[in-house]
């Protein structure tokens, strides 16, 4: 089992007005519309897509 840690990533502030770079990245993440919430395994792609767009979202750690 990997070591990375799960976070949920929750979109709190909209995409519009910003780049498509950073539109696409919203979407890569699964994140279609204002707070919706998604579960990810922080890997080193997807922490640097959270860092990329960081001041539109709320990320959380998870623990199960």
């Amino acid at each position: 089992m990997s070591n990375y840690r799960k976070v949920r990533v929750t979109l709190i502030k909209s995409a519009i007005g910003y780049t498509e770079d950073q539109r696409a990245t919203v979407r890569a993440l699964g994140l279609r519309k204002m707070h919706q919430s998604r579960v990810h395994t922080e890997t080193p792609q997807i922490a640097g897509m959270l860092h990329k767009i960081r001041h539109l979202l709320q990320v959380e750690e998870v623990t199960e």
